[in-house]
């Protein structure tokens, strides 16, 4: 397909904004999009954003259904689509450059090169549009990029979410504490600047290791928690919680689990790996009564859900902070129905079995990795997919989300 040269602002590359298809004999699929910083090879992360974003939606399909081909009774729903840009709720953007020239976006990791995405078409809006501020923030403040080959400098990495309501949550990911006070001097600015700045942190990574953030958050703003709206639902995420960065899919995501909730109507519930709560909150909202209880290992997502509990005022709905596999094997208790959203890795050897050995009647398994999904259930033989649904959560990639409904025979 032939490339041609995009206009060009502040030196850097400008992105096309998403076209429908043009008609055209014989049905020819036109490119959707197309990225500056991709055709210039400067970024890799959109590996399929030169397919017509039908057929990519067409191959994550088959490759679910050929992943999951041994089970013939499995009806699969209709898939969930994106949106093609202007989707990702969240930036992770690492500062390169210098104070009076930073970079945000990606720096390689052996040489230091590194490379502002600043205009990346997945962002929001209120995303791209803070980024430009975050830029002269960097310079006004004198913070210095943090040099990763010589392991000097201080600011790592800047990382952004925003809420559906445009509402922002940016977290500075810092060496050490030295520019605490240079930010702090600075709030008033970039609440200026960002009138929709809901929370504001500093996070300490004070290793030279290849991880985004560290343990320790400070939090700066008065303000705590990022509210999302979720569907009917406010979520509300702490620094360090985890969420999906398409709120648009998750809200089809948390709406299929709780439809499926609905039919089951089940007298008590279990949400592993549940993050902020987002299964376990819209199967309350359907239950009649009963208990949800949701178990996640991070005590900030905890933390986030507890605090969405109580400002509905919920009852039996309780959020732990503890290892999913290990509370299941030993709680010495099963409920009626489960919801599973692991990360990539799957469910595991531990709780396969344990699940296997249960007796629940329904599960929820919602899966970011339909390799491991297959092999977790190859390990269930007691369980069969009646229902299975792909979202795409990650458009011009090859990764999606994939929701099956388990029945155990």
């Amino acid at each position: 397909m032939r490339r041609g040269r995009l206009p060009m602002k502040g030196g850097r590359p400008r992105f096309c904004v998403p076209m429908r298809p043009v008609p055209a004999v014989e049905a020819v699929e036109w490119l959707l999009m197309e990225c500056a910083y991709f055709r210039d090879d400067l970024c890799s992360s959109c590996p399929r954003i030169e397919t017509a974003y039908t057929a990519q939606v067409q191959a994550k399909q088959e490759h679910a259904r050929a992943l999951l081909a041994n089970y013939p009774q499995l009806q699969w729903l209709d898939p969930v689509t994106s949106a093609e840009a202007g989707f990702r709720n969240k930036a992770k953007l690492v500062v390169g450059g210098s104070a009076k020239n930073p970079t945000l976006g990606i720096v390689d990791y052996r040489t230091g090169a590194s490379t502002d995405l600043g205009e990346c078409p997945l962002y929001m809006e209120p995303i791209q549009a803070a980024i430009p501020v975050l830029r002269e923030l960097i310079q006004r403040a004198d913070l210095t990029p943090y040099d990763i080959p010589n392991r000097r400098g201080e600011l790592k990495n800047i990382l952004v979410t925003a809420s559906a309501a445009g509402e922002l949550m940016v977290r500075f990911v810092l060496r050490s504490k030295k520019l605490l006070v240079p930010i702090r001097r600075q709030m008033g600015w970039l609440q200026e600047r960002l009138p929709n700045l809901a929370v504001l942190s500093v996070n300490l990574l004070r290793e030279p290791v290849a991880r985004v953030e560290g343990d320790e958050e400070i939090i700066l703003s008065e303000r705590q928690t990022l509210p999302m709206q979720v569907n009917d639902l406010t979520l509300h995420l702490r620094p360090q919680s985890f969420f999906q960065t398409n709120t648009k899919v998750a809200e089809a995501m948390y709406a299929q689990g709780r439809e499926w909730v609905r039919e089951v109507a089940p007298r008590s519930l279990w949400d592993l790996y549940c993050g902020v709560g987002g299964f376990a909150l819209h199967a309350a909202s359907v239950m009649d009564g009963g208990s949800v209880t949701g178990i996640e290992i991070s005590a900030e997502a905890v933390a986030s859900a507890q605090r969405t509990v109580a400002e509905y005022g919920l009852e039996g709905v309780d959020f732990s902070a503890q290892d999913a596999p290990e509370f299941a094997v030993s709680s010495g208790t099963v409920p009626q129905m489960l919801v599973v959203n692991p990360p990539r890795r799957g469910i595991g050897e531990s709780l396969c079995a344990w699940i296997e050995g249960s007796g629940i009647d329904r599960v929820v398994y919602s899966s970011c990795n339909a390799v491991t999904l297959a092999k977790d259930l190859e390990r269930m033989p007691s369980y069969a997919p009646v229902q299975g649904r792909v979202l795409d959560m990650f458009p011009h990639t090859d990764h999606y989300e994939v929701m099956t409904l388990l029945k155990r025979g």
